[in-house]
């Protein structure tokens, strides 16, 4: 963690000279060049690192203050074929000293670890990109499995790049043979010698880095010191070699944000800490009944680290095993949540339904990826919107909401919290993979920003029958917010029926009288179109556009970045982002009503596009891609000023 504002002197100065035991020696004569933003690559096979990598390079690009954005993309297969395009591994950073948005469209800089990497990278970049190639690994069997009848880097196909060909693992088996290595062994620390390379083109920090080698190979202090000679040697041969004359500077975004306390923080670790904080804003122990599946499986894995706080993880031999221990656990007065992917919902749905029934309240968390059935689960796709909302037996509303960024994940798991306390319902909130694995800087809340979550239980009777005997009754409502009582197993006098036979209003009791389901099904919907949300925010600069493109989701970062883009240009174009999908805000149908066109982009085939033109009667334009990556901002720009133009 580190200060925006405190950071910006860190490594301003003094960056450049040889590492040698953790400390710069005097810098050398080569130049450095000021740049105010960088998107770089990792790309190698999956067992090269290419994740850890990258991860590395954010945490001390975060610590040096700069404004980031991540893009990991990794294949679903545990191990691929090594050497082949589906094992190709990849890590996009887009740092810069001033706000951004998105991880970039094209990189700058691509470090290509053997011939696959390359070859599926190379046609994101645009021409007078910097490409690292590891030339070791251009053997000729190497080059044959991706189609490479020559060797690309002598073949002229890329004379339009700056090519900076490094024999990688030569250089890191060389750097560590004083250690008692296999040269397979040697060879696995390669990456960190690429990281050093890069950090020392680029300024960044580097004790983290070093400290987080010591830490996590502590039980083996030989690799830890390996790793840590690899990454100096990088540093150092950067430092050293003619092929690169020129380091970069990319100054810390001192000004682009609120003084505070930071973190970079990934938008599953920002929804964990988020239902960790809901659950001591309302005091009460945090329940998750959970199966494991990609890519929402890193919540079970933070949230049993933290037992201290009231914690309890349940992992479940399935996922109807773990809505249902997560459903009793609402039933037994914790703030129950349940954590899957859309393959998972489908399975969960009849238990959605029982809570909808039962009127508990229960977080379903759903991290969006590519379908249908097994479909893409490293990628990510919003196709899940409709499932959330319909994908259920019956009537059965089911409030949703959906998170704009990494960071942003945090405050919509409160919010998911708070709905779900207030209304006594299930709660749908949905993220996808793109922001499930990407990250951003995080301002940390002082706890009094937080919301109050502290909810009452019943204690006893609430209903006088006719005879004057006073009874507790289940289904009798809170005026205001039609939710029902919420009684702990065990409280005295609070005996109730339970199941998923409709209830009869006000006692419980098993009815089956249609006069009765007919307000039973109001009066849940009623509930659920009652929900006081904020109303919709439109940013018009002006009043002037005529144009208003509505988001919702991880495709806030492309969308403003887009608009940013228009903007600069001189175009007059209005933007509105979503986050309560169930119900829209109060004043969402006037503002749709102020605009000539609207312009809907999502990362499936039109689902909110549907919801708005059935609801609003709006003939709203839908933009629309299912490939498994986010929106390019350059893309969403061109697509929004023909919109404006037609």
């Amino acid at each position: 963690m580190t200060s925006k504002v405190s950071s910006t002197t860190e490594q301003a100065d003094g960056a450049d000279g040889a590492l040698v035991g953790g400390q710069r020696k005097p810098a050398g004569t080569k130049d450095v060049r000021r740049l105010d933003r960088v998107i770089i690559r990792f790309a190698g096979d999956s067992g090269d690192g290419m994740q850890l990598t990258g991860d590395r390079f954010t945490s001390e690009t975060a610590s040096f203050g700069n404004d980031l954005s991540t893009l990991p993309n990794f294949p679903a297969e545990i191990r691929a074929p090594a050497g082949t395009l589906p094992g190709v591994s990849s890590f996009q950073l887009h740092f810069a000293d001033h706000d951004i948005l998105t991880p970039g469209d094209a990189p700058d800089v691509l470090v290509a670890m053997n011939p696959a990497a390359l070859k599926a990278n190379v046609g994101d970049l645009p021409r007078g990109a910097e490409i690292i190639v590891n030339t070791d690994e251009f053997t000729r069997r190497a080059m044959q499995k991706v189609g490479y009848a020559v060797s690309p880097l002598e073949d002229g196909s890329l004379d339009g790049y700056q090519i900076h060909p490094v024999p990688l693992t030569t250089l890191t088996v060389e750097a560590l043979k004083e250690f008692a290595l296999s040269r397979k062994e040697a060879e696995r620390s390669k990456n960190m010698f690429a990281l050093g390379l890069l950090s020392w083109m680029y300024h960044r920090p580097t004790e983290g880095t070093e400290r987080f080698l010591r830490t996590k190979f502590a039980k083996k202090p030989d690799i830890a010191a390996a790793n840590i000679a690899a990454f100096r040697a990088g540093w150092n041969f950067g430092e050293t070699t003619e092929d690169f004359a020129v380091s970069y500077e990319v100054a810390p975004a001192a000004t682009a944000f609120p003084t505070g306390t930071y973190r970079n923080i990934s938008g599953n670790l920002a929804l964990s800490y988020g239902l960790v904080a809901a659950s001591r804003q309302a005091e009460l122990p945090l329940y998750l009944g959970s199966y494991p599946i990609t890519p929402a499986s890193d919540i079970l894995h933070e949230l049993s680290k933290h037992k201290n706080f009231g914690v309890r993880t349940f992992q479940a031999e399935d996922e109807i095993a773990g809505i249902g221990a997560a459903l009793g656990a609402a039933f037994g007065g914790s703030l129950a949540v349940t954590t899957t992917s859309g393959p998972g919902v489908a399975l969960k749905s009849e238990t959605i339904g029982l809570a909808v029934s039962l009127e508990l309240p229960l977080l379903i968390v759903d991290i969006q990826r590519g379908g249908p059935s097994t479909g893409l689960p490293t990628k990510t796709e919003q196709a899940d919107l409709l499932q959330a909302m319909y994908g259920r037996n019956g009537e059965a509303p089911v409030p949703v909401i959906a998170p704009r960024t990494p960071a942003d994940c945090f405050q919509a798991a409160l919010e998911a919290a708070r709905i779900a306390l207030v209304y006594r319902t299930p709660v749908f909130l949905l993220s996808d993979g793109y922001l499930a694995n990407g990250s951003e800087p995080w301002r940390i809340p002082e706890l009094e920003e937080l919301p109050d979550l502290r909810v009452e239980f019943a204690q006893g009777p609430n209903h006088t029958l006719d005879d004057g005997t006073q009874a507790f009754w289940p289904y009798k409502r809170d005026p205001q917010t039609l939710a029902r009582p919420w009684a702990v197993p065990g409280t005295p006098g609070l005996e109730h029926r339970i199941g998923g036979i409709e209830k009869q209003d006000g006692t419980g009791n098993i009815s089956y009288d249609p006069a009765n389901h007919d307000f039973m099904v109001r009066t849940r919907q009623a509930k659920i179109d009652n929900i006081a949300v904020a109303d919709l925010e439109v940013d018009d600069p002006g009043d002037t556009a005529r144009t208003l493109v509505l988001g919702w989701g991880s495709t806030y970062g492309p969308i403003t970045a887009a608009v940013r883009r228009l903007r600069t240009a001189g175009e007059h174009i209005a933007q509105a982002h979503l986050r309560h999908l169930n119900p829209f805000p109060k004043n969402l149908g006037t503002v749709l009503a102020a605009y000539d066109k609207v312009v809907i982009p999502e990362m499936n085939l039109g689902q909110l596009a549907t919801l708005i033109r059935a609801k609003y009667l709006v003939d709203a334009d839908s933009y629309n891609q299912v490939n498994g990556m986010p929106f390019k901002a350059e893309q969403l720009a061109t697509a929004l000023k023909e919109a404006i133009d037609d």
